[in-house]
């Protein structure tokens, strides 16, 4: 067999072709959010690894979006599917542990069904692309347009309001800051029942999302009396102009040893991807760019899950990155955020003469005071946002509405 057909794999679904270059046969290693495998000795389980991660695609013939909208997401839904697959990495994490494995052909839990229900293409999915769609409109996104990294951050985190059963705290760390004592207010803010404004008023305007888990009930859900709220973090950042600056990719790779990575959404121009580890020069992501038919729970009240998961991920150089990125992080208790806080110091801040991003104790003193219940989705002055899916692959737009700091 010729070697360099034996080193990569080409297959072929509706709408795209998708590429395959597996790793080489050397002693080298690849990172996979928080893990390292020795190409040699750890490739079987490097792979069961990256198996496991919720790989989520375009998907067709599902029910209207809002009744009477688009009934497939190819052409525009690639950024949201990329923020469900970072989103349902966090939920593998809260319910299930970095440790477990989807394996093929089995049933698999009960709480791994539970988590993937809540992505299934049906209107009552607490986190479907018709509630993406739908609540993108407070963001002011019609149904059917391109989403950035922020704007899909800010929707799940809205989203996540009616999911009692995770029971999450979604924070977006705006103008390139993570102030650390908005995020324990946050997290520690969970004593009694949510009386969450935003909530309320959403339920009021008539939202889907009240289920949790894909149409579930919420019989025996958390009621968050617990002192410390599991945290997904988002940092929106924009790394350049045009192109990534070279000064930020030594940092972007060290996100990805950190315990508590759960990836990158973002892409290269026009095409979101979930990127979930770096090999040398290249990022290992997840490619949305696929159309597959919708998949629904069957008549055993099982969900064929098959579609869901992939062995072998693409690979980009990471010069090729769009500028525009969310870095994603999960922190299961206020100890691994204490962790986390000091792996940011350590391994981005210090001896950096530009870093990605800063990290501060307090919040700066000219800045609105933050309330816990009710984040704003404010954006700072600065520059634009990189939005995905563009039809013209052959110009790059920017939507003006998406706002960040240049770096």
């Amino acid at each position: 067999m010729d070697v360099a057909m034996s080193n990569s794999a080409c297959v072929t679904y509706e709408s795209a072709v998708l590429e395959f270059e597996d790793f080489p046969r050397i002693d080298d290693h690849v990172w996979i959010l928080g893990k390292q495998y020795n190409l040699l000795e750890d490739r079987a389980e490097m792979h069961n690894d990256i198996r496991s991660k919720i790989w989520i695609t375009y998907r067709k013939n599902f029910t209207a979006i809002g009744g009477t909208g688009p009934t497939g997401d190819n052409g525009w839904g690639c950024m949201l599917r990329c923020g469900q697959m970072i989103l349902a990495q966090a939920l593998i994490l809260r319910h299930l542990g970095r440790d477990w494995r989807w394996k093929p052909k089995q049933l698999q839990s009960d709480t791994y069904y539970r988590i993937l229900r809540s992505f299934l293409d049906r209107k009552d999915s607490c986190y479907s692309i018709h509630q993406i769609a739908q609540m993108g409109i407070s963001e002011g996104k019609g149904i059917g347009q391109w989403y950035g990294p922020n704007t899909v951050a800010q929707v799940l985190r809205k989203l996540s309001l009616f999911d009692d059963w995770s029971s999450i705290a979604i924070h977006i760390a705006m103008d390139n800051t993570i102030v650390a004592e908005d995020i324990r207010k946050l997290c520690r803010n969970t004593k009694g029942k949510s009386t969450d404004p935003t909530k309320s008023a959403m339920a009021a305007a008539g939202g889907e999302a009240n289920n949790a888990a894909g149409g579930e009930a919420n019989n025996g859900a958390s009621q968050d009396t617990s002192e410390w709220k599991p945290l997904v973090l988002f940092i929106p950042l924009r790394l350049g102009l045009t192109e990534i600056n070279p000064l930020y990719i030594n940092s972007l790779k060290k996100c990805f040893k950190m315990k508590q990575s759960i990836g990158i959404i973002g892409g290269k121009p026009n095409h979101a991807h979930y990127f979930i580890g770096y090999f040398k020069d290249s990022l290992v992501y997840l490619d949305p760019h696929t159309t597959q038919p919708t998949v629904d729970i069957d008549k055993w009240a099982q969900i064929p899950d098959q579609s869901y998961h992939i062995k072998d991920p693409s690979r980009m150089n990471i010069q090729h990155l769009d500028p525009s990125i969310a870095l994603g992080f999960f922190c299961a208790d206020e100890a691994d955020f204490n962790d986390f806080c000091h792996s940011i110091h350590t391994m981005i801040i210090t001896g950096e003469d530009r870093p990605m991003f800063e990290l501060t104790d307090q919040r700066p003193p000219h800045w609105p005071p933050f309330h816990p219940s009710s984040q704003v989705s404010d954006r700072p002055l600065g520059a634009v946002e990189a939005t995905y899916d563009v039809p013209d692959e052959t110009e790059v737009k920017y939507d003006t509405d998406e706002e960040f700091e240049l770096l």
